[in-house]
Parts: structure tokens; C-alpha cells; sequence
């Protein structure tokens, strides 16, 4: 049975994010695989990582919940909006606060190359965007997708990490809303 974790980081749980997040719980559940969620908006915690790596700033009880949870995982899936070509800041918040040195990743003595703290874990990345996914992509260069791709979760040590972009969302239908909701609860169902 696989351990899959969904964390939810649209800072307002009624969004389309939430359906999304839904729909692939949904289907990973009828997989037959053991799911946790986070979901960030219900979390009381600091964002702000007050002093960088220089100074510890103790971990509020639900960061400490998180950490054990993405500990557990096998597979986590981010859902979270494209927003000014990033992520919300709720979410950098909290990777700021939770991936840090000694836990998500270390450095070596007297190297600039550090180890992969969290390989072992995969994970699905998606993103709702108010743009067509290929402007994006082709005319922006993708810079939310580069951060939690390479600077976050490879960095990290997660392998492989597959990408969904779903867009735009802005003035979508219905239909193709159910048809996006469709896909990810197959995607949950296969592990995707």
C-alpha cells in the first residue's frame, strides 16, 4: 500500500484547488492507498523564517505534524495556484519553515554539495494558472515550475516529480473544470 500525502496550499480552502486536491485523494483512496493530508490554510504557524539558517526558531505544533507527515510519505502531491509566476506566499512560508538544514537536506563539511534528505519520496506538482499553460511555459519560462522542481524537491532528494499545469482557470466552463477534476482522480488512481 502506498503512502501517499496530498498537501493542499491554496490559502483559501474553497477554491478549485480544493476540488483538484479532492478529486486525487478520491482516486488514490479507491487505489487502495493509505492518504494523509495538509492542508496550509488550517495551520497556525510563522511563515516569515525570522533568521534565516543562522538562529533556530522552535517549530509550532503543526509544522512538527507536517514534518512527521511528509517523513511517512512515499509520494506527496502539491496543489496550490500560479500566482505572479510563483507560488502563494503561504506556501513559500511553510517550506521555508518545515525544509530546513537537518531535515530536508545537509551540507557537507568544507563542500559545496550537500545531501538528499528526503529521497526516497515522489511527487505530483499541480498548478492551477489564469494564463494558457504554454504561455506560460513558452513566454514565461516557468519560473513557479523551476523553483518547486529543482530548488525545492530535487534539491531535497525527491525523484521522479511530475508536473501538472491546468490552464487557464480564469473564465473556465464547467465542463472543463469536471474534465480536469476526471483526470486527477485517474491520476490518483494510477499514483501519478
Amino acid at each position: 500500500m502506498k503512502k501517499v500525502l496530498i498537501i493542499n496550499a491554496h490559502p483559501d480552502k474553497i477554491s478549485f484547488n480544493t476540488a483538484l486536491a479532492d478529486a486525487y485523494k478520491k482516486g488514490a483512496l479507491a487505489s487502495g492507498a493509505e492518504v494523509k493530508e495538509i492542508v496550509l490554510a488550517d495551520l497556525e504557524f510563522d511563515p516569515n523564517l525570522r533568521y534565516g539558517y543562522r538562529q533556530r526558531v522552535e517549530l509550532e505544533p503543526d509544522l512538527i505534524d507536517a514534518r512527521e507527515k511528509i517523513t511517512w510519505a512515499e509520494h506527496i502531491v502539491w496543489v496550490y495556484p500560479i500566482w505572479w509566476g510563483g507560488w502563494p506566499a503561504l506556501l513559500k512560508g511553510f517550506i521555508d519553515r518545515v525544509f530546513l538544514p537537518g531535515f530536508a537536506f545537509k551540507y557537507r563539511e568544507n563542500s559545496v554539495w550537500w545531501d538528499r534528505l528526503l529521497a526516497g519520496r515522489s511527487a505530483h506538482v499541480i498548478n492551477t494558472l489564469d494564463q494558457p499553460v504554454w504561455y506560460y511555459w513558452l513566454v514565461n519560462g516557468r519560473p513557479g515550475y523551476n523553483a518547486m522542481k529543482k530548488m525545492v524537491l530535487e534539491f531535497t532528494g525527491f525523484k521522479p516529480v511530475r508536473m501538472t499545469a491546468i490552464g487557464p482557470i480564469r473564465k473556465s466552463t464547467d465542463a472543463y473544470r469536471e474534465k480536469w477534476l476526471q483526470k486527477l482522480e485517474k491520476a490518483g488512481r494510477q499514483l501519478k
